[in-house]
């Protein structure tokens, strides 16, 4: 059963405040063979999904009827994916807790250390970088041999992280040897062109969103950090200047991008690690204009003696939410 998103206009919850709308702009329900279900999520943001903020009560009528009644439901809508289903290497929201996004998205704990290991030493050498050179509007096209370098690094861990996230529908022993003519298929399956990317400590640095404008036409040109990278590796004499700061800054918010999309945005901010506290203190990560059709909706077993009234509950800490089941990402 897939279910259906729509946006909340109103809060009719007994016993709560009467703007829970606002703070959780979007709804998902659906139906179980004895109630509704409807879980809240932000509507900016990481679009978050709350199962803290379930809400049940004993079916009667239909579920659009019910959803527009409750909540206000707008803007009506069918979610692509099955309830209690997520493809296998792709985050969406609806992953939040550790153990379930590791279960889910077919990942490891020791794999999600090596690409954090990868993306702060990125981090590390960019704020080197910008101890001398101020990222502002009026030194973003300067060029030089350390933000060449960076550069290069940038994009080749791109391309790693491209081929990992590529190996998912394909045999996962297959040879490094594709193009972006391949690789620029990710942008729509992956959802890379709703990322967006802030420096939070330079007030004048605008969202960086490096894959909103590829496409498949010109799956190199467009994506002007990374033919920038292409040129000035080999040809350095010829295109040095193409090492700019800002295809820098971009390359290395293409890395953070592509980690979320493999191992979720929530591990960048919620460990216990040096690169947390440097993601926490210097970058703000967002999805933009977010498809909610493609978000993630947990699957609930509620208990035969569930009460029949309307009433808002945490059904993961109850233990009600179930196993993810995962399909195959296809390109």
């Amino acid at each position: 059963m897939k279910p259906i998103c729509y946006k909340n206009t109103k809060t009719t919850l007994p016993g709560w405040v009467e703007d829970i709308h606002i703070k959780n702009q979007i709804g998902y329900a659906y139906e179980t063979e004895t109630h509704f279900i409807h879980i809240y999520g932000r509507g900016d943001g990481l679009y978050t999904i709350s199962p803290g903020l379930t809400v049940c009560q004993a079916k009667e009528g239909t579920l659009v009827n019910w959803a527009t009644e409750v909540f206000g439901a707008a803007d009506i809508r069918q979610v692509d994916n099955e309830v209690g289903h997520v493809i296998k290497g792709i985050w969406r929201p609806g992953l939040y807790y550790k153990n379930e996004i590791f279960q889910s998205l077919g990942c490891n704990e020791y794999e999600q250390r090596e690409s954090e290991q990868a993306l702060k030493i990125l981090l590390e050498k960019l704020e080197n970088l910008l101890l001398y050179i101020e990222p502002d509007e009026n030194n973003l096209n300067t060029y030089g041999h350390k933000s060449r370098e960076l550069l290069i690094l940038a994009c080749t861990e791109v391309e790693n992280q491209w081929l990992k996230i590529y190996r998912n529908a394909f045999d996962e022993n297959i040879q490094p040897r594709i193009s972006t003519n391949e690789y620029v298929k990710l942008k729509e399956k992956a959802f890379l062109g709703e990322y967006q990317i802030t420096y939070n400590n330079y007030k004048d640095m605008v969202a960086i969103a490096p894959f909103r404008n590829w496409n498949i036409e010109q799956p190199t040109q467009s994506l002007d950090w990374y033919n920038s990278y292409n040129k000035t590796k080999h040809d350095r004499t010829a295109s040095f200047r193409e090492a700019k700061l800002r295809h820098v800054l971009s390359a290395i918010a293409a890395n953070i991008i592509l980690h979320c999309v493999k191992f979720s945005p929530y591990g960048l901010y919620n460990n216990r690690t040096t690169l947390s506290g440097y993601i926490n203190q210097t970058v703000t990560i967002e999805l933009h204009e977010c498809d909610i059709t493609s978000c993630y909706v947990p699957a609930i077993k509620l208990p035969q003696n569930t009460r029949t009234d309307l009433f808002c509950y945490d059904s993961y800490k109850l233990g009600h939410n179930q196993s993810w089941i995962c399909e195959k990402f296809t390109l």
